[in-house]
């Protein structure tokens, strides 16, 4: 058993980090989509982790994902749709609306969930890249699901894919990877699917549509910075 972050993120050299595989990567994006879903809907009460990444996400042997760590996590009645919680999750994985200190919904595990799927497809982390714009010293911050939503929308997903996988990978399934990721990380919690409809768009049981790029994170990569 171990962690998807040292299988994604791990330097080649490193013994227990060997490159997954495109079929183990989307069997881990089902298993833990389909753990969510079970969190989320078919619990006594909704369980809502509240901190969904993949130092969180354990593989075994056979790639089969668990998500663990449920230091973090809510307990919502079934007669309730939110709740307030002082507790926040990882940056870089924290939905718009958990910032604001409203009450939050299982919405916020499917927006780091949209993160995480980002990670699987490229082996790289969702982290800001920051650039100098001019010789002034201001800076550029750019946001890989920026990037991927963009190459989504040019019909250039290929592209997005770890290049460790030398082109070894189903691009039918890369598309639908990177389509759900988009609806998942979108800004207004309404706009996201459940985790019971992501499953059946991975199971390839339901379509979906492009989606739209999320205005924060393009407002945000779109704004230059201030001076260093």
């Amino acid at each position: 058993m171990g962690l998807l972050e040292v299988h994604l993120f791990k330097k080649s050299n490193n013994a227990d980090a060997a490159v997954l595989s495109w079929n183990s990567r989307y069997q881990i994006t089902l298993g833990v989509a389909r753990g969510l879903s079970y969190l989320h809907q078919s619990c006594h009460e909704c369980i809502i982790h509240c901190d969904v990444k993949p130092e969180n996400i354990l593989v075994d042997t056979s790639f089969v994902p668990k998500v663990a760590d449920f230091g973090l996590a809510a307990f919502v009645g079934r007669d309730f749709s939110r709740i307030l919680t002082t507790f926040r999750g990882t940056a870089g994985y924290l939905a718009p609306e958990w910032l604001t200190g409203v009450a939050i919904t299982p919405k916020v595990d499917v927006y780091g969930f949209g993160m995480v799927l980002l990670e699987i497809l490229s082996g790289r982390r969702n982290s800001p890249e920051i650039y100098n714009t001019s010789s002034s010293g201001s800076y550029h911050v750019e946001y890989f699901s920026v990037q991927a939503i963009s190459k989504l929308h040019g019909g250039d997903v290929k592209s997005l894919v770890d290049p460790r996988l030398h082109g070894d990978f189903n691009l039918e399934e890369a598309e639908r990877v990177c389509k759900v990721a988009g609806w998942c990380i979108q800004d207004n919690e309404f706009d996201r699917p459940t985790m019971g409809e992501v499953v059946r768009v991975l199971e390839g049981l339901q379509e979906i549509d492009v989606p739209p790029m999320p205005r924060l994170l393009a407002a945000i990569t779109a704004q230059p910075g201030a001076a260093i």
